[in-house]
């Protein structure tokens, strides 16, 4: 379901942790030194904000460091609600890297308690702005979504893990680079397959705007139901607009995303008569035996899942 809590960077820690979980947080963190006595992996610890971020991370840093995701497959990044556990890995963490571009709420608040340092993977990122909605003109998080922005997180990453580790800078370096040459083989479908999708029919609608960077890239129009997982199902005119664009457009396939709740959607396609797409995944992925274990797993998932919608 879409989270509803506010998404602003602002938030405050009060409304991003529960009072009860706030209450342990000290002597949880107390006890942290302790906590890393028990690891028994001697190599660098890096964490990063969500799952999709640490299987990127885990293809650059291959065996040089341990790389553990705060939330879960699965998860609903935008309102997470930090747990005192997540303090205790956080203090035993050489690293933490986020997206950043007001994704995760919840970060500054989890950072100012622990002491670890942070890097920015969406650094130098060219952002679209949210065309509506509360957040209207603030970035759209979602850039990792654009192979093309995908090579800029690695290149960030990279960078980060030999700052961490220099002496790992060649090794990171060389994964890095094979990594991009496959992230890259998945813009090159998006690009050859849409190719064939007709003029009309070249329209990505989605409950979730998380897709702008992909569909600028693949020169697809972006409609959806509504900007960010913060805010609720819609809005009754956001409804009336995307379902006027589908019908007017003869859009032949809507899709929604795998953290949310799709009902609303599927009162578009019958409203319309187009047609529901398979699911779409974001912003997490799935358990090992699920349809998107990696992130390249995702990207090609959902590169298909939209060509073979838009192609009927």
């Amino acid at each position: 379901m879409p989270n509803s809590r506010g998404w602003s960077p602002s938030t405050s820690w009060s409304v991003v942790l529960p009072a009860a979980a706030l209450a342990l947080v000290l002597p949880l963190t107390a006890c942290s030194s302790t906590a890393g006595q028990t690891r028994d992996d001697t190599r660098p610890l890096v964490l990063t904000t969500f799952t999709v971020l640490a299987d990127m991370v885990e293809n650059v840093a291959g065996d040089r460091v341990e790389v553990a995701s705060l939330t879960r497959p699965g998860a609903e990044i935008h309102g997470y609600e930090p747990t005192p556990d997540d303090l205790v890995r956080g203090q035993d963490a050489d690293l933490i890297m986020e997206n950043g571009l007001g994704l995760e709420a919840w970060f500054q608040q989890f950072t100012e308690r622990v002491d670890a340092p942070t890097a920015l993977l969406s650094d130098g990122i060219e952002t679209i702005p949210i065309s509506s909605g509360e957040y209207e003109g603030e970035p759209n998080p979602h850039a990792w979504m654009s192979p093309d922005n995908a090579l800029v997180y690695v290149d960030n990453i990279r960078d980060a893990l030999t700052d961490l580790d220099p002496e790992g800078e060649d090794a990171y370096a060389e994964a890095a680079e094979a990594y991009k040459a496959q992230i890259g083989e998945v813009g090159d479908y998006l690009d050859t397959e849409l190719a064939e999708v007709p003029e009309d029919s070249r329209a990505l609608v989605t409950c979730e705007g998380a897709f702008s960077y992909l569909a600028r890239d693949a020169g697809l129009t972006e409609r959806y139901l509504w900007p960010v997982n913060a805010e609720t199902e819609g809005t009754p005119q956001q409804i009336a607009a995307v379902t006027g664009f589908v019908r007017d457009n003869g859009v032949p396939t809507v899709f929604c995303e795998s953290t949310v709740n799709d009902g609303t959607q599927r009162s578009v396609a019958r409203e319309t008569g187009a047609a529901m797409g398979g699911t779409l995944y974001v912003d997490s992925l799935s358990e090992d035996d699920g349809p998107v274990p990696t992130y390249l797993d995702l990207l090609r998932h959902d590169a298909e899942t939209i060509v073979a919608g838009l192609r009927g």
